[in-house]
C-alpha cells in the first residue's frame, strides 16, 4: 500500500502529464524526479471518468519501468489513445476525474470460484494470444458475482464466456489486487 503522500504525488503526476500532452500552459514546469517507491518498477492502470462515466482506461500488467513513469504514460495513453473513445481535447481536462489502480503481481489461480473475492481481486484471462483484464472495482460497480466476473473477463479477451471452465485446455485465470485511489468528482 502506498502512503497518502505517494498517492497524491501520483495523482499530481498523472494530471500534469495529461495537461502537458494536451499542450496546456500550466504543464510547462518540470516536476522533480520521483523518489522512493515511485521510482521503483511498478504497474498501474489509469482511469479517466467524465461525469462519473468511463472516459478512458489504460494500464500495464507487469512492472518494467518506474511506477511514476508508468502512471504518467498510462494517464496520457488513456486520455488520448484508448480506442473506445475519441482523443480528449484541452477543454475536457477540467471536467475529468482520475483514478489510479496500482497492481500487485499476477497469481495464477487453479480454483477461480474459491480463490477470487469480489471487490478484492481483479482478474486476467489468457488463452493463446488472447488476454483480457478487469480491475477489482469493476465487478462491484456492475453487481457481478465471481462466475459473472469470469465470464466477462473471458468475453473481454475475445473468448467464449465459459472459457474459464471449459475448453481443452480452459483459459488460464490470474488474480491480482490493486491499491485504488483517485480524485473526488
Amino acid at each position: 500500500m502506498l502512503s497518502d503522500t505517494e498517492k497524491a504525488d501520483l495523482l499530481k503526476r498523472a494530471r500534469h502529464a495529461a495537461a502537458r500532452a494536451l499542450g496546456l500552459p500550466e504543464a510547462r514546469r518540470v516536476l522533480p524526479p520521483a523518489e522512493g517507491r515511485l521510482a521503483e518498477a511498478g504497474a498501474a492502470f489509469v482511469t479517466w471518468k467524465k461525469d462519473g462515466r468511463l472516459r478512458g482506461c489504460i494500464g500495464t500488467v507487469e512492472p518494467w519501468r518506474p511506477l511514476a513513469d508508468d502512471v504518467e504514460e498510462n494517464a496520457v495513453t488513456a486520455l488520448l489513445h484508448d480506442p473506445r473513445f475519441a482523443p480528449a481535447q484541452p477543454r475536457d481536462l477540467p471536467r475529468l476525474t482520475l483514478e489510479i489502480s496500482v497492481m500487485t503481481p499476477l497469481e495464477e489461480v487453479t480454483e477461480p470460484l474459491a480463490q477470487i473475492e469480489i471487490g478484492v481481486h481483479g482478474v486476467v484471462a489468457r488463452k493463446g494470444q488472447r488476454s483480457g483484464l478487469l480491475l477489482p472495482q469493476v465487478a462491484p460497480e456492475w453487481g457481478w458475482d465471481v462466475p459473472a466476473l469470469l465470464s466477462q473477463v473471458c468475453l473481454k479477451a475475445g473468448l467464449p464466456d465459459d472459457a474459464w471452465r471449459s475448453g481443452s485446455p480452459p483459459a488460464t485465470i490470474y488474480r491480482f489486487s490493486a491499491d485504488v485511489f483517485g480524485e473526488s468528482a
